[in-house]
């Protein structure tokens, strides 16, 4: 089991050219993968949203490509002195038109859109992709790994759930089976304080108690909801993206309690019920960032 939410980082370097990727991932219900490349790279978007989705099946995950150049690779520093005189001229001008001192200093000037840039020498797509690839790897790989140690950690705090509602369907299930008895002895005494007493074989007490007894029958809804119960926790031990599949359980375990709270007639057995919901809503809120 794997959380939704981590971050990766990897790195590659070749011919004096270091590429760095970042991986970032949060809760999405099904796979979203937002990529940022270099702009001369863009093509290599779908190469990389591809390797995204062999490592990851659910969540955001936002990509970052970097390109860094050491002191011996082709960056420079470029100034358009040509662009830098005319802003110079234009700035002047302005002054002088709205009389005001031209206090212009050089570093007004080199502040200027376009008047100092930094030129890259241009790397061909096929020539990147590999260092991209092995630093993305890299990124995935940790990401991951961050991933499968907060699973890891939803996983056991959702197993301990799963325990207090096992136990909850226990009581439950020791519990139901008195109701039909205790409405018996409720009935009697109701009649015997009308004036109206019944032996217990009375027919029409008999029957009264039968239907009772299927009304609140809840035996099919105990065995289901055991039975998500173990089927919950082999979700949980498969290595296998089980998100959207304990999600659709939990859908069905709420029906299963809400069914018994409705039929069961019971005092106790309803504050059971409503604990057994409290904890299923806290394991739906650990399942929002499962993978």
């Amino acid at each position: 089991m794997k959380s939704m939410t981590g971050f990766g980082r990897g790195e590659s370097q070749r011919a004096g050219v270091t590429w760095s990727v970042e991986c970032s991932s949060v809760n999405r219900k099904q796979l979203e993968v937002a990529v940022n490349l270099p702009r001369e790279l863009s093509e290599l978007e779908n190469a990389v949203r591809t390797e995204v989705s062999a490592a990851v099946s659910r969540g955001r995950v936002n990509v970052a490509v970097r390109r860094e150049t050491g002191a011996a690779g082709a960056e420079a520093v470029r100034v358009d002195q040509d662009l830098a005189s005319h802003y110079y001229h234009a700035l002047h001008a302005l002054a002088l038109k709205l009389d005001v001192p031209p206090n212009i200093t050089l570093t007004d000037i080199t502040r200027l859109p376009g008047v100092i840039t930094q030129a890259q020498a241009e790397i061909a797509t096929e020539d990147a992709w590999p260092s991209i690839q092995e630093a993305l790897a890299a990124a995935l790989k940790q990401l991951n790994t961050m991933r499968s140690t907060e699973g890891a950690s939803l996983r056991s705090d959702i197993e301990s759930r799963l325990a207090v509602i096992e136990s909850l369907l226990e009581s439950i299930r020791a519990k139901a089976a008195t109701v039909p008895e205790h409405q018996r002895k409720v009935l009697r005494q109701r009649l015997e304080d009308a004036g109206l007493p019944l032996p217990m074989d009375d027919e029409r007490l008999v029957k009264e108690i039968a239907l009772f007894a299927d009304r609140t029958d809840i035996s099919e809804e105990l065995t289901r909801a055991a039975s998500h119960v173990q089927q919950f926790r082999s979700y949980l031990a498969s290595d296998t993206p089980a998100g959207r599949s304990l999600d659709f359980l939990l859908q069905e375990f709420f029906r299963e309690f809400n069914t018994m709270g409705s039929k069961c007639n019971n005092a106790e057995i309803a504050h059971h019920v409503v604990t057994a919901k409290t904890e299923l809503e806290k394991i739906r809120e650990q399942v929002q960032n499962a993978e």
